[in-house]
């Protein structure tokens, strides 16, 4: 599954330019013209990088980075602007910006980075990662709550994405392209077996966290987990 990117920016040309070459190196690129859109995306659907313009219509993409990181949202940012003064690229990187790039920039230079922010995101979360009272060990594959129990590989790839991508349902296709990118013969049936082995294992530690499903994807939530499958 190709390396999937929002890019926001309000010039409509500028905008056409970038996406035809990042493209052409092979990147899935979405594109919208305002922050209000671009946050509306972000809370929706999932993205390996996404590239935002400071300065657009609606929300700045400082606000729109800062109610990303507000939810959770770890997508790895690159923040694009005019501006060259250093308190903006301070206040852009305070809010949770993983790169700056004032315009104009160079095409390469930015190839260069998504590329490396991309290989950032695969990597990320290589250590212990928490969501309410799970704790999931990368290390030993280990799942723990009130007990514990030991995940297989895809069981725990398919769990680290939930919680890397907390409060965001994900789509079956996205989840075939990250956890199963590697098995062309796994389809939407893996998924619901594989999301019906993770709800009996989280059951089995006695979590209150609940793996859910709605027409979006499927999304991790914490609560009561009586009426749920």
């Amino acid at each position: 599954m190709p390396t999937k990117i929002l890019y926001a920016e309000d010039t409509v040309e500028l905008s056409r330019a970038v996406s035809v070459v990042l493209e052409h190196e092979g990147f899935e690129v979405m594109t919208c013209y305002d922050g209000e859109q671009a946050a509306q995306i972000l809370a929706t659907e999932a993205f390996d990088v996404a590239i935002l313009d400071i300065m657009m219509p609606k929300k700045s993409g400082i606000e729109v980075l800062r109610e990303m990181r507000d939810t959770g949202n770890v997508v790895p940012v690159i923040l694009l602007t005019a501006k060259t003064e250093v308190d903006d690229r301070v206040e852009g990187l305070m809010a949770g910006a993983d790169d700056y790039l004032p315009k104009p920039f160079a095409m390469k230079e930015l190839v260069a980075r998504v590329h490396s922010l991309a290989r950032r995101n695969t990597d990320y979360g290589t250590g212990n990662l928490t969501l309410g009272d799970i704790e999931l060990n990368a290390e030993t594959y280990e799942l723990r709550s009130n007990n514990s129990i030991r995940l297989s590989p895809v069981e725990f790839e398919l769990l680290r994405s939930l919680i890397l991508n907390r409060k965001r349902p994900l789509s079956t296709d996205f989840l075939l392209g990250r956890v199963w990118a590697d098995d062309d013969e796994a389809d939407a049936d893996t998924v619901s077996l594989y999301v019906r082995y993770l709800r009996n294992k989280l059951d089995a530690i006695g979590s209150h966290v609940v793996l859910v499903e709605s027409e979006d994807g499927y999304l991790l939530e914490e609560g009561d987990r009586a009426g749920h499958p």
